[in-house]
Order: C-alpha cells, then sequence, then structure tokens
C-alpha cells in the first residue's frame, strides 16, 4: 500500500485531521520563501498535538552487495518499523539552509525527519541530525537513467521526485516510473484526489506527496485530504 505525505500543514487541526484521514507523514514547512512557513513555536505545538515526544531515529545499514537500490530498500523499511509504532512521522522541510539552523529547529520542534529541498548535496544529508528525505528536482529533458546515476546510496533515508520544488508541476510519469522500478522513491507535484491513484498505478511509487491539492482558498481543506488518502491507499499496483 503506498504510503501518504500531507506537505505545508500549517495548523494543529490541518495534521490532526491529516492523522484521522490515514496519513503516514506531515511536512511541516521551514524554507524561508515558502508561504507556509512556520515559526518554532507553531510546530512545537503541532508536533506536541500528534505526539508529545520525540523518538529515536531509526537506525540503517547497507545490504550485502551495499548497492544504491539496497540502500533505499533498506531505508524503506527502517521507516516502515517506525510507522508501525507511530503515525502520521513529522517531516521537516527546508531549502538551502545551514545545518546547524536545520538540527537547531529539529530538536526545538521534535521533528521525526528532514527533509532537503534545494541544492543540498548528497554528503550534506549526513550533517543533518535527523534522517533526510533527499528531494531531487528533475529538469526538463533527463531521462530516468539521468535521474537514477545522480541519486547516491548511504547518505538519506529517501529520495523524493519533484519537477518543481513544490510548485505543483506535474513529474513526467515515465520518467518517475523508470526511477521507482528501481528503487523506492516519494514522488510529488501536481498530484490531487483526482488523480492520485492513476499517478500511482503508472509509476508505483513508495509513497506520494501532495500539499496545495489538498487545499481550498489556501488552506488545507478536511474532505480533500480524506479524499486524497483513501484514493492514494486504494490504489492497485499490481
Amino acid at each position: 500500500m503506498t504510503r501518504v505525505k500531507i506537505c505545508g500543514c500549517m495548523l494543529v487541526s490541518d495534521v490532526l485531521g491529516a492523522r484521522e484521514a490515514g496519513a503516514d507523514f506531515v511536512g511541516l514547512m521551514f524554507a524561508p520563501e515558502s508561504r507556509r512557513r512556520l515559526t518554532v513555536e507553531e510546530a512545537r505545538a503541532i508536533v506536541a498535538s500528534l505526539t508529545g515526544r520525540t523518538p529515536e531515529p531509526p537506525l540503517l545499514s547497507l545490504g550485502a552487495d551495499g548497492d544504491v537500490a539496497s540502500w533505499f530498500r533498506h531505508g524503506a523499511d527502517a521507516l516502515d518499523r517506525l510507522l508501525a509504532h507511530r503515525r502520521p512521522l513529522t517531516v521537516g522541510v527546508f531549502e538551502d539552509q545551514e545545518l546547524d539552523e536545520v538540527n537547531a529547529i529539529a530538536d526545538a520542534v521534535g521533528l521525526d525527519l528532514i527533509q532537503l529541498s534545494g541544492d543540498e548535496t548528497w554528503a550534506e544529508c549526513l550533517l543533518a541530525n535527523r534522517q533526510v528525505v533527499k528531494a531531487i528536482e528533475v529538469p526538463e529533458g533527463a531521462s530516468g537513467v539521468d535521474v537514477l546515476e545522480s541519486i547516491e546510496g548511504g547518505t538519506a533515508i529517501a529520495c523524493l521526485l519533484d519537477a518543481s520544488r513544490g510548485q505543483g508541476v506535474q513529474l513526467d510519469r515515465a520518467i518517475a516510473g523508470d526511477v521507482a522500478g528501481a528503487l523506492p522513491v516519494w514522488l510529488a507535484g501536481g498530484l490531487t484526489p483526482e488523480n492520485v491513484s492513476e499517478a500511482i498505478e503508472q509509476v508505483r511509487p513508495w509513497a506520494v506527496d501532495v500539499s496545495s491539492g489538498v487545499e481550498t482558498d489556501g488552506a488545507k481543506d478536511p474532505e480533500k485530504i480524506h479524499a486524497f488518502v483513501q484514493a492514494a491507499k486504494s490504489a492497485v499496483v499490481s
């Protein structure tokens, strides 16, 4: 079953609605240019409403062959083990910020995971004090092979495919499918309750990520969140 992240949550009611709908992850924005950016105090209150505590981050180990696909499969397994104990997990989303700042916010808020959505290198993921979801902006004209060759194991716990840094542009599904066929990936960009099932059936991602697609007039819409989660969870993947 495909996992779901509801990103850009701004209110306690947003994350509680996402949890009630069955979401696996909720995203809290700290990127400087995001209209959904939260203060530490706002984010801490949101996390406290869900958990009241900070879990130990999952540990990873490479498979015997030590290849990239093996690394990310182990990462997916580690996240599933953590999700078996509590959900949704909280993901702090950052973009081109100093890692000292990122780590300080993660500690102050009590985040479960960190998402790096800017031009951070794979090596910089190792400087984070939480496991990292590394966003990959797929450039126009790139092939699935190009994307796969750009992904490095041994650093982030997961990688997320996007075409526009959270601007809602749909990624070429053939490219995304090539990548998802090789390793577990998160798919973002232009997803809605109406198209997420088809996207999952075509791409077969490990997780899907949505923000504006479950909003009405710029605010999270509980009915859309519920519809999105239900559509994603019921998608048929042969």
